[in-house]
Parts: C-alpha cells; sequence; structure tokens
C-alpha cells in the first residue's frame, strides 16, 4: 500500500507514530491509537479503513519487536520533535465560596491528636489552606482533645509538622483541653436559658427514651434544680457515667441523631496534658460550637460525615444569638489497600510489626514523604478533586502520575540490578560507553562507563534467563553480547536490537555498589547500583526499568532506598 501524502508515504507517516506511541508508553506501541490518529488526520483512509488498518498491524508488529533504545534511535533520526510529548496545561481551580470578605476569611483545621495526620486528613488541610490563601484569611489549628482516652502526646508536634511539610500555612493554634472553663461557663448559661438539662437517667433508658421521641424525666425540672445538679457535677458529686450535661434540640426531630445531644460528661481517666484538674470533659458538637464562634470562623470546610454535627451545632449558635459559619461538607472518600486506624498502627509499633509512623506500608504522611510523594502532588490530588458532595475513591494511581510529573524532571537516572548474576566478556580489550544523568536535560553532565581489566559486568537474575533463552542482548548505553561462558562481545550497533530483537537490559560493572530498596509492601528488593550515584546531590532518582527511589542512605559500602513508585 504505497500512498504518499503531502510528499510523504503513508507508511512513513504511520511508522513516524507508531515509533512515537511506542517510545512514550515502554516500548510497545497501540495500533488502536495509530489508527485513530491516521483516520483523524487523513479522513480521506476512512473509506479504506480495512486497508489501512492491515498496513498499521504490521507496521506496529515490526516496531515493538525493535526493543525501546532502538525505537528512540530511529525516531531521534527521522524526526527529533516528535519525542517531545505536546503537555495541555489543564489548569484545576477550586469554585469559590460564598459570602466571602477578602482579608476576612477565617478556618480551621481540627483535628483529634491520636497521632500524625494521615493521607485523608490532608484533604480538610489542603481545601482550608488553599481557600484561606487565595482570600488572604486566617487558618486555625485547633487540637481538639477533649476524649482523654485517645491522646497521643506527641501528636501535638507531629500533626504542626506534618501541615508544614505539606506547606499548610497556620496563623494560630489553640487546644481544647486548656478551654475547659470556657466551655463550662457556657453550659451553664445554656442551662440557665432553659436551652439544657443535667440528666441522672440510666444512659441506655435516656437513649431508648431518645428514639421512641420521649423526653426524659430530667428533661423539664425547674432550672433551679438543673442548676443544683450541675454544680454537683462540677464539684465531683456524681460518678462517672451517672449523670451528663444536655443540650435540648427537637425531641421529636425525625432524624433520632439531632434529638437532644449530650454536652458534657464524666470521665475519670487523667489527660495527658492536665492530668487529674478535670472530670468533666465537653463532647465534640458543644465545644466546636463554642470555638467556631469565639474564634470568629467564616466557614467551616468538612465532610458529610459531619451534616448531623454540623445540625446539632446550629442549635447551639441559635441559642446564643450567634452569626453561622458558611457550612460546606464534600463528598466522602474510600482509600483502599492503605492502612489509616492510627490506634491499630500505633499498636503494631508498640508490637515491632511496625517501624515507626513512618512504616512505608502505612498511609501517613510521614510515610508518604518517606518514600518520595511530594507534597504538590498530594495538594494537586485534592484540588482536582474539589469538594463536590459526591462519593469518591481515592487512586493511588493517580496520586502516582501526578507525583511522577513532579519528580520525574529532576530524577536523574540510574541502573539497578535486582538478584544479580555475574557475566565475564571476552572479545574485546576494553569497553567505553556513555549516557546523560537524565534523557530530557543533556545540560545535567552524563555517566562515562569503562569496562576493562576484568571485564565483569552484572544483570538481573530476570535477564539472565532471557539472555541464555535468546543467546544475545544488548547491555544498555554499552554493547550487544553473545551467550556463552564467558560472555561474548558482539559490536556495538544499535540496530541490532531491530534486526535481531535484541532486548536492553540494565546492567552494572564489577565496581558497583550492593543496594537495598525498601518496597512498599515492607519487603525489601536486594541488588547493586552503579557507583555514579554517590555523586548524586538530589535524594530521589530513577533506577531505569524498575521504578523511582528516595536515596535514604549513600556511602560506598551500601546504599538503602525507599521505593516511591514506577
Amino acid at each position: 500500500m504505497e500512498r504518499t501524502i503531502m510528499s510523504e508515504p503513508i507508511e512513513d507517516i504511520i511508522r513516524k507514530l507508531a515509533l512515537q506511541n511506542a517510545v512514550f508508553f515502554k516500548g510497545k506501541a497501540n495500533p488502536k491509537a495509530i489508527v485513530g490518529k491516521i483516520l483523524g488526520q487523513y479522513p480521506e483512509y476512512r473509506a479504506k479503513v480495512a486497508e489501512i488498518t492491515e498496513t498499521i498491524n504490521g507496521i506496529v508488529e515490526d516496531v515493538n519487536a525493535m526493543g525501546f533504545d532502538a525505537q528512540k534511535a530511529e525516531l531521534e533520526k527521522a524526526d527529533p520533535s516528535m519525542l517531545k510529548k505536546e503537555k495541555k496545561e489543564r489548569v484545576y481551580e477550586l469554585p469559590d465560596l460564598e459570602d466571602v470578605e477578602q482579608g476576612k476569611t477565617v478556618m480551621r483545621i481540627a483535628p483529634g491528636p491520636s497521632g500524625p495526620l494521615h493521607i485523608g486528613h490532608t484533604r480538610v488541610s489542603v481545601l482550608n489552606d488553599e481557600y484561606t490563601k487565595r482570600y488572604e484569611g486566617k487558618l486555625i489549628l485547633r487540637f481538639e482533645d477533649t476524649n482523654p482516652e485517645k491522646i497521643d502526646p506527641e501528636a501535638y508536634d507531629m500533626i504542626p509538622e506534618d501541615l508544614d511539610w505539606l506547606g499548610v500555612k497556620i496563623h494560630q493554634k489553640f487546644i481544647q483541653s486548656e478551654r475547659f472553663e470556657t466551655y463550662y461557663d457556657l453550659t451553664r448559661k445554656l442551662i440557665e436559658q432553659g436551652h439544657a438539662y443535667v440528666c441522672t437517667c440510666d444512659p441506655d433508658k435516656w437513649r431508648s427514651m431518645k428514639e421512641q421521641k420521649q423526653a426524659c424525666p430530667c428533661r423539664d425540672l425547674p432550672v433551679n434544680e438543673q442548676m443544683e445538679r450541675y454544680d454537683r457535677m462540677m464539684e465531683g458529686g456524681y460518678e462517672e457515667g451517672k449523670a451528663i450535661a444536655v443540650v435540648k434540640t427537637d425531641i421529636a426531630h425525625p432524624n433520632p441523631a439531632i434529638r437532644d445531644f449530650v454536652a458534657l460528661r464524666i470521665v475519670d481517666a487523667p489527660h495527658p496534658r492536665t492530668g487529674t484538674k478535670y472530670r468533666v470533659y465537653p463532647m465534640m458538637n458543644l465545644s466546636v460550637a463554642i470555638d467556631d464562634h469565639l474564634m470568629g470562623m467564616t466557614h467551616v470546610i468538612r465532610g458529610k460525615d459531619h451534616l448531623n454535627n454540623t445540625e446539632r451545632q446550629r442549635y447551639v449558635f441559635d441559642y446564643f444569638g450567634w452569626k453561622q459559619p458558611v457550612y460546606h461538607h464534600y463528598g466522602l472518600v474510600n482509600i483502599p489497600d492503605t492502612m489509616l486506624k492510627t490506634s491499630l498502627i500505633k499498636q503494631s509499633i508498640k508490637e515491632g510489626q511496625y517501624t515507626g509512623w513512618d512504616d512505608v506500608r502505612t498511609g501517613t504522611v510521614r510515610a508518604l514523604e518517606r518514600r518520595g510523594i511530594r507534597p504538590e502532588a498530594i495538594r494537586r490530588y485534592w484540588v482536582e478533586s474539589g469538594i463536590k458532595s459526591v462519593d469518591i475513591t481515592f487512586s493511588w494511581d493517580n496520586l502516582y502520575g501526578m507525583n511522577r510529573d513532579v519528580i520525574d524532571p529532576v530524577s536523574d537516572r540510574y541502573f539497578f540490578v535486582q538478584d544479580p548474576v555475574r557475566y565475564d566478556i571476552e572479545g574485546i580489550d576494553s569497553i567505553t560507553g556513555n549516557a546523560p544523568l537524565h534523557p530530557d536535560h543533556p545540560e545535567r553532565g552524563s555517566k562515562e562507563y569503562v569496562v576493562d581489566g576484568p571485564k565483569t559486568v552484572f544483570i538481573s537474575e530476570k535477564d539472565s534467563k532471557t539472555f541464555s533463552q535468546d543467546r544475545r542482548i544488548r547491555l544498555k548505553d554499552l554493547c550487544n553480547l553473545e551467550y556463552s561462558m564467558p560472555a561474548r562481545y558482539a559490536g556495538n550497533d544499535v540496530s541490532d536490537m531491530r534486526k535481531g530483537g535484541l532486548k536492553a537490559v540494565q546492567w552494572v560493572g564489577r565496581n558497583s555498589i550492593p543496594c537495598d530498596v525498601l518496597m512498599t509492601d515492607g519487603t525489601v528488593a536486594s541488588g547493586l547500583v552503579e557507583d555514579s550515584i554517590l555523586k548524586e546531590k538530589a535524594d530521589t532518582v530513577q533506577f531505569e526499568r524498575f521504578g523511582f527511589v528516595r536515596i535514604e542512605k549513600k556511602d560506598p559500602q551500601k546504599i538503602v532506598a525507599v521505593y516511591t513508585h514506577d
């Protein structure tokens, strides 16, 4: 099928498109993609779909048999401009918030200090930070530590560190355990106003009556009797579980979760910060409503799992005549295949199953940082996810793709050989080679290879099996080999890859360094890495055809790295 378009045979056009597609997609061109491009650019071939498809399939088959290096070399010779991907910049922005006054927006991040942040926590952190920066507002970090049994004292330091790494700008910090007297005073006012009461009923009885839309006997007691009960509660006159302070709502509300809610409870467990100073602890809906007002919140962004809490908190705002913030509830996110539960991670650390909060098998921010996931990628992920109310499933692949966009341009390339097999080479006195540190940035310099003296190289066990079967192989950026013991030098003609279907493999020389790569499942990939990595200044690099890694330890005796993603 010899047709000419604009003085160029269609077969040549197809071949260049196939080469480009193969180079962009790890050496394997997709014939369907080529068909789509040809028919899109040259509609006259739509009447001959079967014929053009057959031609494309044949050319793609030939291109895919060449090997990546040969594909790239041919395309560079034919049309170097096709080696550059056209990047269509998409700008993702969060929608504007309602009722915003520039310079006066106040928002908050309100974690419970049970441990460091994990990937799920980063959503609310990033969203609030993005908006306060957009509107030149103030972002408050508020530790909601009113449950003494779920606090890790180290979290008070770990969480700000995590936020700082994410690039979240905190303007003011509050700790709720330092504000108990404020909650007590305002609860007293609610009781005086008839909007709250002290219940001494059996807890199960109280919950049962509420479910049945019935008020408990304590609800309508006179205010003076309620105040006596409240004073007794504050003075330690009730045992744990024998009294609660309750905010009145609509006892007949169609949603049982909205009906009267607990404001204060008695807890005998000591608090990590205040010890046994307090026994009466505020519940979340009371303390949050009070603090959101007193701290001047203008907007509250949180998940729709807080919709019931928002409704409860509105009662407190209404009782005091306070202006309510603008609320926005985004959809829930399911994060699969990841350990996020703080209590389980903490227990696993104690038992020695995890090495710490940065164990790569967890989804903590510290683990992501250790792996080489960049905060820019995390921020982009949540901005692109937006604040819609629909539920979503978190995609690790998408996050890795965004992270790849960040680290690929700055990650130099090195050879890493897993489970190495030794080969000595005969047939030549010395072999030299050269490869750029980064294929897209020649200005960074290159690596010079010299294999002489005992001409020894190492390839992976997997590639060694291929070598023994195919009888020929190419050491990338160095030379071709024929299989024997020792292996025999077979020239350095890259075109041999196309002609003979040679596979190009990573290799290292006798001066290579032992290297362990900690994988995301906790296993270790052991092998050898080329010694030129000792000169590398960045901590993130790409081990070619293995993946991106973050270097944790670097010395002539041992390289230790953590796997990032492919």
